[in-house]
């Protein structure tokens, strides 16, 4: 699965090249520069710098993402392009998370941006059938697929019994995690 990750941050930073950073993504709040930012602290932060940040807020993992997301979405967009195509995020998977949730990570926030801009998703479908096989319980975000028997329109993938819910494997991650 780690294998996957790179080629989806490489296909968002080349979707997202001449697109312009300070458009609304679906994040609260957050343009496209700033949930880029987000993705990428990885690339910017190692882990003493990491953890130096978490305790300055606490040890508030939602209060350190917007607050480098908010400093780091004014670092010039070309440099968290880099970042989004580089080795470091490549390789990272998050503590406690593994490939799958880094995995998850790509996915998902690349349709937060490329949704809001009306472009085609960036994930292959072997990495957004992965993501909906991770997120299909409903378990990560709290969503109720109970009753429902969701089926992507653009690639082979089922999930659940009932009343039948049909989209494109995109706005099914999107339902999935938690996005309206």
């Amino acid at each position: 699965m780690q294998e996957l990750v790179g080629p989806q941050f490489q296909a968002l930073a080349d979707a997202l090249a001449g697109q312009p950073p300070t458009a609304p993504s679906l994040c609260a709040g957050w343009e496209v520069r700033h949930v880029v930012a987000h993705m990428t602290m990885a690339a910017r932060y190692d882990g003493p710098a990491f953890m130096a940040e978490l305790a300055a807020v606490g040890h508030d993992f939602d209060a350190l993402s917007e607050r480098v997301a908010r400093r780091d979405g004014d670092l010039p967009f070309a440099s968290l392009l880099a970042d989004l195509r580089s080795d470091t995020m490549a390789r990272w998977a998050p503590p406690g998370g593994g490939a799958a949730g880094a995995l998850s990570h790509v996915v998902i926030h690349g349709l937060d941006i490329t949704a809001a801009l009306g472009l085609p998703r960036t994930a292959s479908d072997e990495a957004t059938r992965l993501v909906l096989d991770e997120l299909a319980d409903g378990k990560h975000f709290g969503v109720d697929t109970g009753g429902q028997r969701l089926r992507a329109t653009d690639l082979d993938w089922e999930y659940g019994d009932g009343v039948l819910v049909e989209a494109p494997a995109g706005d099914l991650v999107l339902k999935l995690s938690g996005r309206r």
